[in-house]
């Protein structure tokens, strides 16, 4: 059932270009009625009544109805004193901003722009401002470049003044100081990114009593984030409720997001002395090895574009039949792992939502072919693309990052452990087996010191059994002649007084199998610890027991964690609502790996920024990315977990850096 629930969305977004609906929203005044307002619209009760059910009763005043707007309906201002500006939209423009500042109510601009009621403005895109016409009767549309209107003299909020910027102030203070957020306040300026002593910007009037304080011992900034209450900040920095109101009057009318509160200095602000910008995340004294919480760090909340390109084929299933769904996804292992990588980006995309972050998803099928990656690409418009997760296959991938450097769009790999083609926008989010098996070899050379080393590595493995004698001079070989290997054999190398490390490197199923059981048998008298560079699909035979494993304490490089199902974790909860089922490893990459771009997208400029902005790496459920770049261009995750095995066969993490 969870596969069919995708599978119609998917249908539905391929087929939602076609056949989309506009609508506006009407707010009902005295007197209304159903009927008088189809009427006037020139649309059935029936339409409304599709839309709006509650309609049915008695309408209310103010009330809000969604209604869909006749396709004979056509932009016309002939009867209307109105003339239109043709707006390019700029990087971060608003709506807001654009009501302000060509002095015009939003419902205006959407009425003329009515895919503005369901999408987000795009950057580059040209919408219709509608202005009064003034005397003469000339209606026709020109650019604002064309009528010459500098941004100073294009109308601003009523209630405004100037304010000359002093040395050390930040937008958090002055944003304080005129009872704005930091956002209405880059709003009123647009123009200035970074302020500079001297400056002069655009501010409220509501100025408050007491000087406008950077921060010292006692006192600090701090702006408030979605999703924080007055009773959580209060425990937050340990200080009653009507203390903080106290020190902030603006709470009596509530807590609103972007708010920008004096708290006490515990640590947890944003504040620091001296700074002359953004409060931010200290990058060069950040530890590479150290854990990121992106969500602490959030500043750019325009709306995100994320394009998600995945194999479903679905021109291969029969459209009018259940069962066609469902035997076209059993029989298909990548449409699977496809639909669930996706509901985990949906599940992403709503946790980011409940952050602050908007995003406009959109999903393509590359039909696993090369050439309709091309075809998508040059189908559609990717030039404000803010990243592109997948395809999931290196040839589609490598397609669509070479594509996409003209824009220099992120092309994310989500599940590849391929080694790539080098390009500047291919990011390679999944460890391939050289970054695990270098992640082993540097947790051996920190922790075997004091053990007895043993090497077990067959004729194939040898190139990592050299390596790993350069990095562990003092340990002993065992070079198995076949596909099996003694207890007396080993126990020969066997210490009494050290803990022994073995260190096991085969594919062969029948060497893995008898290296393991003798293992198990000599850990009665010895201390043993089994390691391997590489996990790889035969110690997951049944043959090689699991049981031994655990007893050996088995270690191993990996790209995720096993993360606790059963916990009641969010994330787990909403999918087990919505699916009846808990989350597969599929869906938690892509949930893991869709939130992590979504918060390095808010929390920096780009993608790109935002690696250099922050050193340490991201961890999430089953999941952690810490990107470096590559010598010829592009970047890969190195970010490796080293697992262990214990007796009752619970997997844990042994070394998280």
């Amino acid at each position: 059932m969870k596969y069919l629930l995708i599978v119609c969305f998917l249908f539905q977004l391929s087929s939602l270009s076609a056949s989309a609906q506009e609508f506006k929203y009407h707010t009902v005044e005295a007197g209304e009625t159903v009927y008088s307002i189809a009427k006037s619209y020139n649309i059935s009760e029936e339409a409304i009544y599709k839309y709006n059910p509650d309609a049915k009763g008695n309408l209310e005043v103010s009330s809000k109805l969604v209604i869909p707007l006749s396709k004979k309906e056509e932009l016309s201002a002939e009867n209307e004193d109105i003339q239109f500006i043709t707006h390019t939209v700029k990087r971060k423009e608003t709506l807001y901003r654009l009501s302000k500042d060509y002095n015009v109510e939003i419902d205006e601009i959407k009425r003329f722009n009515k895919h503005l009621y369901s999408e987000e403005l795009r950057r580059g895109e040209e919408i219709l401002i509608p202005q009064p016409k003034q005397g003469a009767t000339n209606t026709e549309i020109a650019s604002s470049e064309t009528l010459n209107i500098p941004v100073t003299n294009k109308p601003q909020t009523s209630e405004t003044r100037e304010h000359v910027v002093l040395p050390k102030e930040t937008k958090y203070g002055i944003a304080r100081k005129y009872g704005l957020t930091v956002k209405e306040l880059e709003e009123l300026n647009p123009k200035v990114d970074v302020l500079h002593p001297g400056v002069m910007i655009r501010v409220g009037t509501d100025v408050l009593d007491e000087p406008v304080i950077l921060t010292d011992e006692v006192f600090e900034f701090y702006q408030v984030k979605p999703k924080e209450t007055l009773f959580g900040l209060s425990r937050k920095f340990d200080v009653p409720q009507d203390s903080l109101i106290s020190l902030n009057p603006a709470l009596e009318d509530g807590l609103k997001i972007g708010m920008v509160l004096k708290v006490p200095n515990t640590g947890l602000g944003e504040g620091k002395e001296g700074e002359t910008e953004e409060l931010a995340y200290d990058s060069e004294a950040a530890d590479a090895n150290a854990r990121l919480e992106l969500s602490d760090n959030l500043s750019n909340f325009d709306t995100k574009e994320l394009v998600v390109l995945l194999p479903y084929s679905l021109h291969q299933i029969e459209s009018d039949s259940t069962s066609n769904y469902k035997d076209a996804i059993l029989d298909d292992r990548v449409l699977r792992i496809s639909l669930d990588f996706y509901s985990g980006v949906r599940m992403a995309v709503e946790k980011a939502k409940s952050l602050g972050i908007s995003t406009q998803l959109k999903t393509y099928d590359t039909r696993r072919s090369v050439q309709e990656v091309t075809n998508i690409i040059n189908s559609n418009d990717f030039r404000n693309v803010d990243a592109v997760i997948g395809p999931l296959l290196q040839n589609t991938i490598e397609a669509a990052a070479s594509k996409l450097t003209q824009y220099n769009v992120p092309v994310i790999s989500p599940l590849s452990d391929r080694e790539m083609r080098s390009y500047q926008n291919l990011f390679q989010s999944r460890p391939t087996d050289e970054i695990l098996k270098n992640a082993m070899f540097d947790y051996l050379e920190k922790n075997s010191i004091g053990k007895n080393v043993i090497i077990i590595a067959d004729g194939a493995k040898n190139q990592v059994k050299n390596e790993l004698t350069q990095i562990l001079p003092n340990s002993r070989v065992i070079l198995p002649a076949e596909a099996y290997l003694s207890a007396e054999k080993i126990q020969a190398q066997l210490s009494k007084t050290q803990e022994n490390w073995v260190i096991l490197e085969s594919s062969n199923i029948g060497l893995l199998s008898s290296a393991t059981s003798a293992l198990n048998r000599l850990a009665r008298g010895h201390k043993i610890k089994l390691l391997t560079t590489n996990r790889n699909s035969s110690f997951e035979d049944d043959i090689v027991d699991n049981q031994h494993l655990g007893r050996l304490n088995f270690h191993y490089p990996s790209v995720d964690k096993e993360f606790d199902t059963t916990s009641s974790d969010e994330f787990i909860k909403n999918y087990k609502e919505e699916f009846d089922m808990i989350p597969n490893q599929y869906v938690i990459r892509g949930y893991d790996l869709t939130l992590d771009i979504l918060l390095r997208l808010a929390s920096a400029k780009d993608l790109y920024e935002s690696f250099e902005k922050y050193k340490g790496f991201t961890e999430y459920h089953e999941n952690k990315f810490h990107y470096s770049s590559k010598p010829n261009g592009g970047f890969y995750n190195d970010a490796v977990y080293i697992m262990n095995i214990d007796e009752e066969l619970n997997l844990n993490v042994a070394n998280d850096q």
